[in-house]
């Protein structure tokens, strides 16, 4: 069956819908006060020392009662109160050295990722780590009790700075464990009350809490006495009452309802809850349906990026080209949005950029059902190690292969070569499940082949030279593989559509590359520096990651890659004709959406700024701080308006004027800009500007002073600047003004702050003066925004700043790119 056709205005149309289920998911955490009652478990018992205590606060409740949802609601509000903080999910079949790693590299974002080390050294590690600090913790689904008492020897009771332990899980014995001692607690979630279901059901069906149409009150009563205050029933059912924008007819309701049964009121178990989700899952078009399933070849709790899941969904030819002239990847992206606003799968924002759905996960219980139905229908076969597991047997015939676990017993009677995979045409193998994974040359209709984070030394049945032999391949994942060389043999591979190589050291590509010409997506890392000749030929690319050109002849090759939406490149050095070409061949580019340009050095690229005129569809412009602009490119200094697509800058600009700032504020979709200027005067944020802006960043190696007017930014939510207390005090004496006061109250959307002052110039007392004022009116904001403001240099003792800072401007500019990255390293 054809899926439908989406147009521009239905793919901006998903983009709105997955606005209103933020709002739905905010809703379910704080529902009730929930959030309010759970930090009040974190706080003070009465007694001072109590607060200094470590202490565990325990959640528990059945699946779909919304502990996570609440949980995270909390730690997003309160994590900018601790110096180190983590979110680190569990969930069944856990590895103990898995969550000690996740929670090091959550905790200490700058330390050496801790590779090779034992679950005792990892224990001990995270144990010195967080010895005298204050830390926020949230472990998340726990299952096993024997798992929780090894990861709590990670945690010293002795630590006495207020640090917390948040856990969540379905088990009530687990959850007594976790939360053992007099101090702890446990928080049962209970079913939504009737008022905060309705509030919920209306949201989600009709964008406001109160309000129904009077001839929906009854049934929709009804349908919520049988949804039992489940969070997770209540959104299902509600997106199946209002799909695609639009609230269906009474007469549907009333069907719906006769069609739950008994619901969860009488009988809340897991069969009545899958049963509710099975509405939700026949509800859905065919092509979702089968985007949904195949979701099940990943593992619980799993971060499946959205890019990958696309593209292998494109591979598996789920995705189906339709009228309108977009791209079979911007129309996976409708379907990924769809199953987003249907509540079938969970999306993962980023912290930064601010908002962006980079990933998803599915829910235990979705996960159930789905993988409920891949195994009735033999559409995915699960080894996982655990009861559920399919079983291998040289006898069945296998559609798709999720390679999870692999259990001694079961390599020893049945080996991976004596296991059939004729028929297959897709195989996922995830760390544990590597062993299983049978010989390359044993595949014949392979279309998605995924070893991402496999190590492939030490399986002397895995040879890459037998990758030619998949003649149907689609999509090969080779990332972090551990890989030197990619075999010439890739050449045969004529359907091949993605090639993943990032995260290895391969230093050059195969001449055979270039036969590729169905490639649409080519990722690698940046250490590749020898390409072969003729990358023109690949004149299907979409996708082209990580390139490293040093030669005009690379160069006039891309000019020929006529389909490129995204560019990711990087230059050692620019000369003036290496700069000419690359302006030619982006002039060629009719359909490029991002570009995102890296150098190792500071490069000005002025011919790229004046002469070159991007297309309409351009969405991202990533120069970033290597690359120097003397002024604003006069594409949108002259024009803003004509860019309504572009969504993301981030750039370097000399000296920024007032003007050219307000020619930024004028794209209409910029909702994230990075900005890297040496201006050192004032620039001031009006109301009439950056109506979408989320993200705002503004470093300077020579700041000047940012103030924000009233009802400037109204959608602003995390804001980096850098400013100079000299010339914001002289700003304030020629304006007889406040010159501690950079008006962030006016920004009604703010979370997250972050600013470097630059205290040269003032006296000692000023300088403590004006770093206590600026915190306080940052913690009087409503929003209670994470804050950090960062002095350089430090006060010192002594009575006048006379002192310069001994920097260049670049290395003072480096210096405060380099505070901002590690501020938000720690959102």
């Amino acid at each position: 069956m054809r899926s439908p056709t989406p147009s521009r205005r239905s793919i901006s149309k998903s983009k709105r819908l997955l606005a209103g289920v933020i709002e739905v998911t905010e809703l379910v955490g704080i529902a009730g006060g929930r959030d309010e009652e759970v930090m009040k478990l974190l706080m003070d018992d009465g007694d001072g020392m109590s607060t200094k205590k470590l202490k565990t606060v325990s959640v528990v409740g059945f699946g779909g009662l919304g502990k996570t949802t609440l949980v995270k609601t909390v730690f997003d509000k309160i994590k900018g109160d601790y110096a180190s903080s983590a979110f680190v999910p569990v969930g069944r079949n856990a590895d103990a050295k898995k969550v000690f790693t996740d929670i090091l590299l959550a905790v200490d974002k700058y330390g050496s990722p801790p590779t090779g080390l034992d679950e005792r050294q990892l224990i001990d590690k995270l144990r010195e780590y967080l010895e005298n600090k204050r830390y926020l913790i949230v472990i998340d689904d726990i299952w096993d009790k024997e798992l929780w008492d090894i990861i709590n020897l990670a945690f010293s009771s002795s630590n006495n700075f207020g640090s917390r332990l948040i856990t969540t899980t379905r088990i009530v014995s687990v959850a007594k464990l976790c939360s053992s001692s007099t101090h702890d607690s446990i928080y049962q979630m209970t079913p939504l009350s009737d008022d905060d279901s309705k509030r919920l059901f209306y949201k989600r069906i009709f964008s406001h809490e109160s309000e129904c149409p009077h001839e929906f009150k009854n049934v929709s009563i009804d349908i919520l006495k049988k949804c039992g205050g489940v969070p997770l029933a209540i959104i299902n059912i509600a997106s199946l009452l209002a799909s695609d924008g639009l609230v269906k007819r009474e007469d549907e309701w009333h069907v719906l309802l006769e069609s739950i049964g008994r619901g969860l009121k009488e009988d809340p178990n897991v069969e009545q809850m899958l049963k509710i989700l099975s509405f939700s899952y026949y509800d859905l078009p065919s092509h979702l349906k089968t985007c949904l399933l195949y979701l099940s070849m990943f593992p619980e709790d799993c971060e499946i990026r959205k890019d990958q899941l696309i593209w292998m969904w494109i591979a598996e030819s789920f995705v189906q080209p339709g009228k309108e002239k977009i791209s079979l990847f911007e129309m996976g992206e409708t379907y990924f949005n769809e199953l987003v606003n249907r509540n079938m799968i969970q999306p993962v924002y980023s912290n930064f950029p601010v908002g962006q759905v980079y990933a998803c996960r599915v829910h235990d219980m979705v996960l159930d059902l789905i993988s409920s139905l891949s195994r009735e229908e033999n559409f995915v076969t699960i080894l996982n190690g655990t009861a559920e597991s399919d079983s291998m047997s040289s006898e069945r015939k296998y559609r798709r292969m999720s390679l999870q676990y692999a259990r001694k017993e079961e390599l020893e009677t049945t080996p991976p070569k004596s296991v059939s995979v004729l028929q297959v045409r897709s195989i996922a193998a995830f760390k544990p499940g590597i062993d299983l994974m049978p010989p390359f040359s044993s595949f014949s209709v392979l279309r998605v082949l995924d070893l991402t984070g496999c190590n492939l030394g030490g399986h002397g049945n895995l040879h890459l030279q037998e990758l030619g032999s998949l003649l149907h391949l689609r999509y090969l994942g080779l990332a972090e593989t551990g890989i030197s060389e990619l075999t010439e043999e890739i050449g045969k591979l004529q359907f091949l559509q993605v090639l993943d190589l990032r995260e290895n050291e391969i230093e050059g590509l195969p001449y055979s590359l270039i036969k590729l010409g169905k490639l649409m997506c080519l990722l690698f890392f940046r250490s590749c520096k020898r390409l072969p000749d003729g990358l023109g030929n690949l004149s299907s690319l979409e996708v082209l990651s990580k390139i490293h050109v040093d030669s005009v002849s690379t160069v006039n090759e891309l000019g020929r890659m006529v389909n490129l939406r995204n560019l990711d490149i990087e230059f050692d050095n620019v000369t003036p004709e290496l700069e000419e070409a690359f302006v030619e061949s982006l002039g060629k580019l009719s359909n490029i959406q991002s570009i995102q340009i890296r150098t190792y050095n500071a490069i000005s690229m002025h011919t790229l700024g004046e002469r070159w005129v991007p297309p309409r569809s351009l969405r991202e412009f990533s120069p970033g701080r290597g690359i120097k602009f003397c002024t604003l490119p006069a594409w949108i200094k002259n024009n803003p308006s004509r860019m309504s697509h572009l969504s993301r800058i981030d750039i370097r600009v000399g000296d920024l004027k007032q003007e050219e700032l307000e020619s930024l504020g004028s794209l209409p979709s910029l909702d994230e800009l990075t900005l890297f200027t040496h201006r050192s005067g004032l620039l001031v944020i009006r109301a009439n500007g950056f109506r979408q802006l989320l993200s705002f960043v503004v470093l300077s190696g020579t700041p000047g002073h940012i103030v924000f007017q009233p009802e400037a930014m109204p959608k602003v939510q995390m804001v980096y600047i850098s400013i100079s207390l000299r010339v914001a005090k002289e700003e304030a004496a020629a304006n007889a003004g406040d010159w501690f006061d950079l008006r962030m109250g006016n920004l009604s959307s703010l979370r997250d702050v972050a600013v470097s002052v630059k205290s040269s110039g003032v006296t000692v007392g000023e300088a403590k003066q004006a770093k206590a004022a600026l915190e306080n009116s940052l913690r009087a904001h409503p929003n209670r925004p994470t804050i950090s403001v960062h002095m350089y240099p430090p006060i010192p003792q002594g009575t006048f700043l006379k002192r310069k800072i001994l920097l260049s401007p670049d290395h003072a500019f480096a210096s405060s790119a380099s505070y901002t990255r590690r501020v938000s390293a720690q959102l």
